[in-house]
């Protein structure tokens, strides 16, 4: 069919316009009239650079512990007593109480076969979910929003379909974990620079006198895209201002995001999934006071954050994860440090667990490969167990296989 000149023209405004939105805020699905969510949430928090789980979660009375690690090893006064046999590190504090609370589950010994030592390639793994051989170019985060956007009940009914902020990242760039298919997350640092970065004349003008046109489809998906961008846009915007939390969180950038989680969440907002990172735990030299003080940003963040839901009933629909790339090898090295480990421990926080406290027993450092923990529990098993029990999705249809499901939800 022939293209008239006023639809060269038409189209071409709507690429030009489309080159005035965030590439962040690209390629997302329909908006509906919004209304406040009461469903389940999952908030995923990323420890890159490889978290030393060893000096987090402390076997008690252990020689062989402190033989490995004869500066790194925590004495009795920098560790909280869980019970007879396992500690944290005192930095944890937010944690000790979460647990003493009931609302933490500590799984240890957490990884994958033939551990790979990259920090890119092992957080590509831990991120898409798949085999240490095996390349994916999708999250399984994006694959679980590809999942239920194809979901037969989403076509008959509109109100559940996969929106813009269904599945948000607190940051400036888009993590693999959230990249699907057909649908990705989004990202942004701040609702209001969100906001402002589609609040353009422009912009709201096309928006505004937008209609299906299946005779040009070039035409109707930059229209559709610059719509469902400015929709979503004043969506994140409204919620963010209307729960301002009174919480004192800790004055640093990732308490600072998680505060903007927390606001989102109690504001009844329907985003479903939230995706937070805290790097800096590549700790190869000088490795104790670092670490330290990188635990207590990440749980006493956590704590508040905790806090917050729980006095605005919204805890017990919430199950924060928190994972990291691999764990330290089981010695210290020359520098006072730990280089590349493989398994580690998630800590699995909120208010409906099923099974909180030790998960399961600690790592035995009697029996190592090569110097190295060995893993007991698949990372896939976890994230099968949240998206069946948690996100009520068929995780094998995610996961592209099938693991066995825990206890935690």
């Amino acid at each position: 069919m022939a293209h008239t000149r006023r639809d060269f023209i038409k189209l071409t405004f709507l690429a030009s316009a489309s080159l005035m939105v965030p590439q962040f805020l690209k390629a997302f699905g329909s908006m509906n009239i919004p209304g406040e969510y009461q469903g389940k949430t999952l908030v995923v928090i990323q420890l890159s650079g490889g978290n030393d789980g060893l000096n987090c979660v402390i076997p008690l009375h252990n020689d062989l512990y402190y033989n490995a690690r004869p500066d790194l090893g925590l004495e009795n006064s920098q560790i909280i007593s869980l019970n007879d046999k396992v500690g944290l590190n005192s930095s944890l504090q937010g944690l000790a109480d979460l647990y003493n609370a009931g609302h933490l589950s500590i799984i240890n010994s957490v990884g994958y076969p033939n551990p790979n030592r990259s920090h890119f390639r092992s957080m590509d793994i831990w991120q898409t979910a798949s085999d240490e051989a095996k390349v994916l170019n999708t999250g399984w985060l994006g694959r679980y929003l590809d999942a239920t956007c194809s979901d037969e009940s989403r076509i008959t009914n509109p109100a559940q379909q996969v929106k813009p902020h269904t599945a948000v990242e607190i940051d400036d760039y888009l993590s693999l974990s959230m990249k699907g298919e057909i649908k990705k997350g989004l990202a942004f640092n701040n609702p209001a620079n969100l906001h402002l970065a589609t609040d353009n004349k422009i912009l709201r003008t096309v928006s505004s006198n937008y209609h299906e046109e299946h005779e040009h489809p070039k035409i109707e998906f930059l229209h559709k895209t610059l719509v469902d961008t400015t929709q979503s846009a004043d969506y994140i915007f409204k919620h963010s201002k209307i729960y301002k939390s009174s919480k004192i969180y800790p004055v640093n950038d990732f308490g600072r995001r998680m505060k903007v989680i927390a606001e989102l969440i109690c504001s009844g907002s329907e985003t479903k999934i939230y995706y937070v990172s805290l790097s800096g735990f590549d700790t190869h030299i000088n490795q104790k006071d670092r670490h330290d003080k990188l635990l207590k940003v990440y749980a006493d963040s956590l704590k508040t954050f905790c806090d917050d839901l729980m006095d605005n009933d919204r805890f017990k629909d919430t199950v924060v994860m928190t994972f990291s790339e691999f764990g330290r090898r089981v010695a210290q090295n020359a520098s006072r440090g730990t280089d590349h480990g493989t398994a580690n421990n998630i800590y699995i926080a909120g208010g409906g667990l099923s099974k909180a406290g030790i998960y399961n027993e600690l790592p035995d450092l009697k029996n190592l490969d090569n110097g190295d923990l060995i893993y007991k529990i698949d990372f896939r098993q976890v994230y099968a167990t949240i998206l069946d029990k948690w996100l009520t999705t068929d995780h094998q249809k995610v996961l592209n296989g099938k693991f066995s499901l825990l206890d935690f939800v």
